[in-house]
């Protein structure tokens, strides 16, 4: 459910994509170096945009440097790293943990297995430090697991518990009590478009696999071809997810941004209509972007 929020690349000037790609790096790295080599695997570029957000609105000193990467051993990279930074790698931790949490009680594969006992650790670390944020978190999954469980057939009840997820992730502890407002609606709008831009992307497999999917029931899917049934709920399906996309983008002008301010509108502007435009009209054949 998570990845999806990502930069237009060709649309960022070189200095921008530079800068971009620090952040990237700078969260990969504390994730690292604060939770285990092989945790840097679930870095998303939500994690990113989120380390790229709060660095801009509460303009926290940006410090630099060059270090090499694993997977780049000969070139060193500009790196970011602060304190939000380190927030946003434990913020990624978290959200992997319970994804992955997710996956095992859908189908109970190996995989999420290893992924479990790879991450509870750190997970339960962070349950200590962030007792109050991941106590929200469980609690806004459990309620979605609920409502899925009980085939839920309104969307906008189904997407409810994720946004309110994102509102606690945009929120952070040093923000003044205006820009605290503004980023949970700007959270709530962004949780609602991933919910949702997700179940579209999922329709087939749901269906095929008989899992919940909240545009399944809402149109009330009756075995047709899928292809007819995606094009069918495009329309209505698009309204929703660009009126999130315009909620978003409104908290986002209330915001006072200075550094990164043209990436930011990037990914915001840019990259995920473009990202909705492929999902709605299957454009694109991977779901999955490559790392920077």
């Amino acid at each position: 459910m998570f990845g999806y929020i990502i930069p237009e690349k060709p649309e960022l000037k070189m200095k921008e994509f530079d800068m971009y790609r620090a952040y990237y790096c700078g969260v990969c790295k504390s994730i690292g170096k604060r939770h285990g080599q092989i945790k840097r695997m679930t870095l998303t570029y939500d994690a990113a945009f989120l380390a790229l957000l709060l660095c801009s609105v509460l303009k926290v000193e940006t410090k630099m440097r060059k270090e090499r990467c694993m997977i780049h051993p000969t070139k060193k990279s500009f790196i970011i790293f602060n304190e939000i930074i380190d927030y946003s790698s434990d913020i990624n931790i978290i959200l992997a943990y319970n994804n992955i949490v997710d996956k095992w009680k859908d189908d109970k594969s190996k995989t999420a297995l290893a992924g479990l006992v790879g991450l509870k650790r750190a997970y339960k670390r962070l349950t200590v430090k962030y007792s109050e944020k991941c106590a929200i978190i469980s609690k806004r999954l459990e309620e979605l697991s609920l409502l899925e469980k009980d085939n839920c057939d309104s969307i906008d009840a189904a997407a409810e518990p994720f946004a309110r997820l994102m509102e606690e992730v945009l929120d952070y502890k040093k923000l003044d009590d205006n820009t605290r407002r503004v980023l949970r609606w700007m959270g709530y709008n962004l949780g609602k478009w991933i919910y949702l831009i997700d179940a579209f992307d999922d329709l087939e497999d749901d269906i095929k696999n008989s899992s919940y999917n909240p545009f399944v029931t809402h149109f009330k899917y009756d075995g047709s071809d899928v292809s007819e049934f995606r094009s069918k709920i495009k329309e209505q399906a698009e309204f929703t997810l660009l009126y999130c996309l315009g909620e978003t983008s409104k908290a986002f002008e209330l915001l006072e941004t200075k550094e990164n301010k043209g990436i930011l509108e990037n990914i915001l502007y840019i990259g995920m209509l473009s990202k909705t435009d492929k999902i709605l009209c299957q454009r694109s054949c991977v779901k999955g972007e490559k790392s920077i």
